[in-house]
């Protein structure tokens, strides 16, 4: 058998949902650089800017 089995990909968690997400073939270069699980968390990110990553208001 060929590859890495699903189970043995690098895992994140998204700040905006808090779910776990898997590595993808497409954030292959730039898997540090990902922070979202998707384009609609990256959405309420923005929108919800007075947030911080942590989940904390800003003061």
């Amino acid at each position: 058998m060929r590859g890495v089995r699903k189970a043995d990909l690098p895992t994140k968690t998204c700040p905006v949902c808090n779910r776990p997400f898997t590595w993808r073939k497409k954030w292959e270069r730039v898997w540090d650089e990902v922070k979202y699980c998707s384009d609609r968390c990256r959405g309420d990110a923005r929108k919800c800017g007075d947030r911080q990553e942590d989940g904390t208001p800003r003061s």
